[in-house]
């Protein structure tokens, strides 16, 4: 009996603690929860204030009030259904259903004054007085989806239509760019007048050849070194005269300036006359024809050979060799006259000359010059201003470099540079040979895969690594084409019209003909008769 009573207290004992240690175990539980729930109030409470804030923010900036966040709210509802209306009334206009559009418009009206009226007197929309409303914008809503006016429809007709106005803008863009050509390659009626009544004066007025048979015992000037010395090619009489007329105006020492005009059997009788009726300030000029060079033939000069070859002449006229693959501005004729390449050959056309300023017939020269005949060119051959500010003037804008002769001797980030304002060391030209440079290239772009057409591009290989870059103040581009800064124009001594807006064309931009016209005499009898205004 003992000793079951012993063995029954024991457990007694046990159960006992037991029940201790459980209780303390739920007190602790109960404990750590109680701390975690207040850390996760205090971490929280920045965060709902932060919350809360930006909530307000967004209903300030949205107009929403609180009745609209209400998740039965009629107010939100109607908005709704305006949004997705006036969406539905642009679909049903482009789909030439006014009908349908007119009466969505109705019914945005509607509920447009339904949702004014609650927010004048203050108070929220009651479904009652909003059932009609709604009602009949979810029936007109559910036609327009019946009638396919939904996104996915939509989406396709607007690519369609997106796809068919691209197709008419290249169109249009085609066709101005070949007109804007058409413009620039024209021959004005004023300027075709005066070149034939300048040659009927040069025949009929014995006393205008005497002139040039008097000027002819100042040829010692032409061959002196110690002068300026310029040179135009050109078939363009007022524009050449225009670049001798502001050189000579602003010339310092005008009696110093030399300039030599190279043109074409048509117009060297007119160049003749005009030059020899004005004085431009004593300036020193003589007038040539490029037909009378001996040594300008097709065995010496191959570009000669090409410009004559019955395809190129195909090429550039008709422009239906490549499948219309190559820009319009590449097959401008002009590219056809050897007036435009004899600036390859200047160390032939002037062999007593040491050195020369370059001059395209479309610039205009705002100060004197005679700066460029002391720069000193480091043995370089070619003097000009780098156009390598913006990317795409450097040589892969102009050269095949998917060509391996291109590839292999030219660097594709090297920087371009302009013709148009060149000084050229003739010196140095003969010592290196640049004229064979010239010679092997065009040579071996007989089938025009090594560039395109145009002069810039052979110069840009001919005169690699013989340029010396000038201060851009001396050359200002872009007069013919775009807009220019008016602070370089200011500083600028040599404006250049390139692009096809010439300033003697009615597409010349306005705002800077009068910077070419300015050394235009209009009070001349012969523009005059030619309606030069």
């Amino acid at each position: 009996m003992r000793r079951r009573a012993a063995d029954f207290r024991r457990p007694v004992k046990r159960r006992f603690s037991n029940v201790v240690w459980w209780i303390f175990c739920f007190v602790v539980v109960m404990l750590f929860f109680f701390i975690l729930s207040k850390g996760n109030q205090i971490e929280s409470r920045p965060a709902m204030t932060k919350r809360s804030y930006r909530l307000d923010r967004i209903m300030e900036g949205l107009n929403i009030t609180d009745e609209m966040l209400r998740p039965n709210s009629v107010a939100r509802q109607i908005s709704d259904q305006i949004s997705l209306a006036k969406a539905f009334v642009v679909i049903a206009k482009e789909s030439k259903n006014l009908q349908f559009a007119w009466e969505l418009s109705a019914q945005i009206r509607n509920s447009q004054i339904l949702l004014s009226s609650a927010a004048t007197r203050r108070t929220p929309l009651t479904v009652g007085e909003s059932e009609t409303a709604i009602r009949d914008m979810a029936l007109l809503l559910y036609q327009a989806q019946q009638q396919h006016y939904d996104s996915a429809t939509m989406i396709m007709k607007l690519k369609a239509k997106i796809q068919g106005l691209e197709e008419q803008i290249s169109s249009i863009n085609e066709k101005s760019s070949k007109y804007g050509q058409i413009a620039a390659e024209e021959v004005p009626k004023s300027l075709y007048c005066l070149g034939v009544r300048l040659t009927t004066e040069w025949f009929k007025n014995q006393n205008l050849q005497r002139k040039l048979k008097e000027r002819k015992q100042i040829d010692i000037k032409l061959k002196n070194n110690d002068l300026y010395h310029f040179c135009v090619f050109s078939d363009n009489i007022l524009a050449t005269s225009v670049v001798v007329n502001s050189t000579a105006l602003n010339s310092k020492s005008p009696e110093k300036v030399v300039f030599h005009l190279v043109t074409d059997e048509i117009n060297f009788s007119a160049m003749k006359a005009w030059f020899s009726m004005n004085s431009f300030r004593g300036l020193t000029i003589e007038v040539q024809k490029f037909e009378d060079f001996s040594w300008l033939n097709a065995s010496y000069v191959p570009v000669l050979k090409q410009l004559q070859d019955s395809e190129t002449q195909n090429y550039y006229f008709s422009g239906n060799t490549d499948d219309g693959r190559t820009p319009i501005k590449f097959r401008n004729p002009k590219y056809l006259s050897m007036l435009n390449h004899l600036r390859f050959y200047i160390p032939e056309v002037f062999p007593a000359l040491r050195k020369v300023v370059f001059l395209d017939d479309d610039v205009v020269v705002k100060k004197d010059l005679s700066g460029l005949f002391s720069i000193d060119l480091n043995n370089n051959v070619n003097g000009a201003v780098e156009t390598c500010m913006e990317t795409f003037h450097r040589y892969h804008k102009y050269l095949n470099y998917s060509h391996p002769l291109i590839r292999a001797h030219f660097d594709p980030d090297a920087c371009g540079w302009a013709f148009g304002m060149n000084v050229f060391d003739l010196v140095e030209w003969r010592r290196r040979n640049v004229t064979g440079i010239y010679h092997y290239w065009q040579e071996n772009n007989v089938d025009r895969t090594l560039w395109k057409l145009g002069t810039l591009p052979p110069g840009l290989l001919t005169f690699y690594g013989l340029t010396e870059p000038l201060d851009p103040s001396w050359h200002v581009l872009g007069l013919g084409y775009t807009n220019v800064d008016p602070q370089m124009i200011e500083k600028g001594a040599v404006l250049h019209f390139n692009g096809n807006s010439k300033p003697w064309l009615k597409i010349g931009i306005e705002k800077y003909k009068p910077l070419w016209e300015k050394y235009v005499d209009y009070t001349h009898p012969l523009l005059q008769s030619c309606n030069f205004h």
